[in-house]
């Protein structure tokens, strides 16, 4: 069974910087989309960013764009999400997900993590 275990929520102040860590086993496949979702409080769960193990491809919400940066450490099969300038906006749960498909999007993600708390706030 696959299991991605996210790391590094908490609370910053506006324009400070936290990263996050996924780390994920059993996944079936080498060839897989991993990244983050987020959803604050009564909005959706949005799509923030992914990277694509098979070609290297990355994606960024435009909200984040220049603010936030993802990255892979392929031997310890854990994906980083660095995010800078954080904004009160930013706050929200972001999840960890992974899909065997090439789509970004919610309802095509095939594991999830538990979730980690992100507050920006003075």
């Amino acid at each position: 069974q696959a299991q991605l275990v996210e790391s590094g929520g908490g609370l910053v102040q506006p324009g400070g910087s936290l990263r996050l860590a996924c780390t994920a086993s059993g996944l079936g496949s080498d060839y897989y989309i991993i990244g983050w979702f987020r959803q604050a409080p009564e909005k959706e769960r949005e799509g923030v960013s992914s990277i694509s193990t098979a070609r290297g491809r990355i994606f960024y919400a435009d909200s984040v764009k220049g603010r936030f940066t993802i990255s892979r450490d392929k031997a310890k099969n854990t994906v980083y999400l660095q995010m800078n300038n954080l904004k009160p906006e930013d706050t929200a749960v972001y999840y960890c997900a992974a899909s065997y498909g090439d789509r970004w999007v919610v309802d095509g993600m095939d594991y999830w993590g538990k979730g980690t708390v992100i507050a920006v706030s003075s």
